[in-house]
């Protein structure tokens, strides 16, 4: 269930809760309201933490180069030394 699942179940929810008053024998429609709000609000709560361990900082596209200047000597000694 994505995001859009948990937020429906929340309001759908909230109307069984707050905005009707049917009565059925046997069933308690405010409960019912409230179980589909916290499974809603659970289902978010998950959705979240695990779309916040997906994101992932990507590198640079292009590669950073570096040049260094070279330096070279009759011997290939940078030092002097040897020469």
């Amino acid at each position: 269930m994505g995001l859009g699942g948990c937020i429906i179940l929340i309001a759908v929810g909230a109307i069984l809760t707050f905005a009707t008053d049917w009565d059925m024998q046997g069933v308690n429609i405010d409960l019912v309201g409230v179980i589909f709000m916290v499974v809603g609000l659970i289902g978010v709560a998950t959705f979240s933490s695990i779309a916040r361990r997906r994101r992932v900082v990507m590198p640079p596209t292009t590669p950073v180069v570096e040049e260094r200047p070279h330096h070279h000597t009759q011997h290939g000694y940078r030092d002097g030394y040897g020469a």
